[in-house]
């Protein structure tokens, strides 16, 4: 690192847990958020403020009024823009130092297999199961982590799924792609506007640490926070054998 990286990321050298070898992990790094609505609003403003050197910000979607209720990467100017463009935007005010890329597109299976091999951690920031499970199924092919949040009503969820790891579970294994999910969103269910920041945030800090390899991140658990409560709760959650994703007889 340089004398300004040096002084720009200070305040995580003085942590144990990361230090310069945790911080120059983190410069060489590429990480892959996947939505930048709500979740990806609060996870990848912490990743570039972290430093890391490289993020991939997908998303096929627009900015509208709506959104700017939770969706603090943009502003009353990016309505109509890219939601990818406008984050790109936001990124690069807070650390210009970063490469930060866009793609304007949905996560589809030949462009996730295209893009997990250079990617060393993927954060699931959308909103709906059938992309949650697409997305899941690529990590495990590719044996990527996977970062899962979850926002809707006063309700969220996270949880770490990582491949590489024979005792992790992933996401179908508690959400089998054979069980028929109502889908519900925002527009037609409500969200209370700080929970997607509250478990972005929590996206970003568990990266991180699956990043650098400190600490416990939730592999085999599942956090979930109650925005009426402020209560949170976890469960414990286990690898299905007979998972048609990652169970060994598949």
């Amino acid at each position: 690192m340089n004398d300004e990286q040096l002084l720009r990321y200070s305040r995580h050298l003085l942590l144990e847990e990361i230090d310069v070898a945790g911080q120059e992990t983190l410069l060489n790094s590429h990480v892959l958020v996947i939505g930048a609505g709500g979740l990806g609003s609060a996870a990848a403003p912490y990743l570039a403020a972290a430093g890391v050197g490289h993020i991939t910000l997908m998303d096929h979607d627009s900015v509208e009024l709506t959104n700017l209720q939770r969706q603090v990467m943009h502003t009353e100017s990016s309505i109509g823009k890219s939601k990818a463009a406008s984050g790109k935007e936001f990124l690069e005010r807070l650390n210009s130092t970063i490469q930060i890329e866009t793609i304007q597109a949905k996560a589809t299976s030949s462009l996730l297999d295209e893009l997990l091999p250079s990617v060393d951690v993927v954060l699931d920031c959308t909103d709906n199961f059938s992309t949650r499970h697409l997305i899941n199924a690529a990590c495990v092919k590719n044996q990527t982590p996977l970062v899962s949040g979850s926002a809707l009503k006063f309700d969220g969820q996270v949880s770490v799924f990582d491949p590489r790891n024979s005792s992790s579970p992933c996401y179908a294994c508690i959400f089998s792609p054979d069980e028929k999910f109502e889908e519900v969103s925002c527009s037609s269910m409500g969200i209370f506007s700080p929970l997607v920041g509250i478990i972005g945030a929590m996206q970003a800090a568990q990266a991180l640490q699956v990043l650098i390899g400190f600490g416990e991140p939730l592999v085999g658990r599942m956090l979930l926070w109650n925005g009426r409560t402020t209560q949170i709760d976890e469960i414990r959650i286990s690898r299905n054998a007979e998972c048609s994703v990652c169970g060994s007889v598949h």
